[in-house]
């Protein structure tokens, strides 16, 4: 009998449905200068709802600054770049991009990627190539791009147990002293919320003599005075070796890209193959980061807003016996603990009540660990809370879920 391709390919997906983690895109269009709402066209039409969840954490996507900047891109550049970097498609816009970047971070040089997963994928890989024998310890929570570019290198790598700086120093001591190291690691975790102790890993590393790589994704435009993540917040910025961060999230656009020394910039440039043989960022994509980056330098109120609004969410859902995950930056996780149950409130909140939140099933989070991943931003106003602190009380004792102290409701 012949291979038959369909019925694999079925039963793969059978196998995801009856773990309960199936996954259904929600169809959204979201609504220029109304942000956070959006309208959902589901099984009945459309309506309006708000969503909860967005990694636009400070609305940037509609900020007119930046949707300016990218109707004068497309009007005197067009839509494309025309080639890969190498070959035609480095624009003007790139080349400021980057300086903006670098600027940022306090660094030489900054090298922009499609996006923050394949910045994080091909540079991980590609350092691997450049320092022959180079062994990697990674934090066990890193993001599944860290861990794609660190297998990927086919290199020697120990997972140290998450933010457990005792347990990173014992691999650190038993590795040979002679050989190159690089430590890599998260500064917001988020899925949890945590936030890691860049200090201290940093102390360690030179203790040993390791390299740093420090992913920021979920902290550049929102923490430090001028933007620049954690490691801004904390002080510690220039000792980090490679800072890795996105335009996707919190700049509101698209794209990922690394910051360092001039020299190490240049040498992934001209090894990783993420990075030579693919088209560049159009430049209207490139105009609207930038001005989102040199916009959000100079607005700090809107991190303060945005902190605020995070801290207030936790604290009402907290009120209401929500058993609201341990979290001390801007993610609001609340545990629902079941896939199942998971996905069910999820469509509960988006067709009875206009709220779309996604769960969060494996394998993004451990089993068992299932929640409700929420993230507010500064322009979820005080009767936004209202309503969906209300819906979320009430579902929680309709599905009989676990309140805070671990009883049902």
């Amino acid at each position: 009998m012949a291979f038959c391709y369909q019925t694999h390919f079925h039963d793969a997906v059978q196998a995801v449905r009856q773990e309960g983690r199936y996954r259904v895109f929600a169809d959204l269009k979201r609504i220029r200068g109304r942000f956070p709402q959006a309208t959902w066209t589901g099984a009945h039409g459309e309506r309006e709802v708000t969503v909860w969840c967005s990694n636009d954490y400070l609305g940037q996507g509609q900020n007119p600054v930046v949707l300016e900047a990218m109707h004068q891109a497309i009007e005197q550049a067009g839509a494309g770049s025309g080639g890969t970097r190498n070959i035609s498609g480095t624009t003007h816009y790139h080349v400021e991009l980057e300086r903006e970047l670098a600027d940022l971070h306090g660094k030489e040089a900054a090298l922009l990627f499609t996006s923050g997963y394949v910045s994080n994928e091909a540079t991980l890989e590609t350092l691997q190539k450049i320092l022959p024998g180079l062994v990697i310890f990674s934090d066990a929570m890193n993001h599944a791009s860290m861990i794609a570019g660190i297998r990927h290198g086919g290199g020697e790598k120990h997972i140290f147990r998450h933010n457990d700086l005792a347990h990173l120093e014992e691999l650190l001591r038993a590795a040979d002293p002679e050989v190159p190291k690089l430590v890599a690691f998260e500064s917001v975790y988020s899925m949890d919320g945590d936030i890691a102790d860049l200090a201290g890993l940093v102390a360690l590393a030179k203790r040993y003599n390791c390299m740093t790589y420090l992913d920021e994704v979920h902290a550049v435009g929102m923490y430090g005075k001028r933007g620049g993540g954690v490691a801004e917040r904390d002080g510690v910025m220039g000792q980090i070796d490679i800072i890795e961060g996105t335009m996707g999230k919190a700049f509101g656009v698209m794209g990922g890209y690394i910051a360092a020394d001039a020299v190490l910039i240049d040498a992934i440039r001209s090894y990783a193959h993420g990075f030579i043989f693919t088209t560049s960022l159009p430049p209207v994509l490139a105009a609207g980061a930038l001005a989102s980056v040199r916009w959000l330098k100079e607005h700090d109120e809107i991190r303060q807003a945005h902190q605020e609004r995070a801290a207030s969410l936790k604290r009402r859902f907290a009120e209401k016996g929500l058993p609201v995950m341990p979290s001390v930056s801007h993610i609001v996780p609340v545990l629902v603990g079941d896939p199942v149950h998971c996905k069910l409130i999820s469509d509960m909140l988006l067709q009875d009540h206009g709220v779309y939140v996604q769960p969060i099933n494996y394998p993004t989070v451990p089993k068992g660990t299932e929640r409700l991943r929420f993230t507010p931003t500064p322009f979820h106003d005080d009767a936004m809370f209202d309503h969906l602190v209300k819906a979320m009380d009430r579902l929680w004792s309709r599905c009989n879920v676990k309140r805070l102290g671990g009883v049902a409701a």
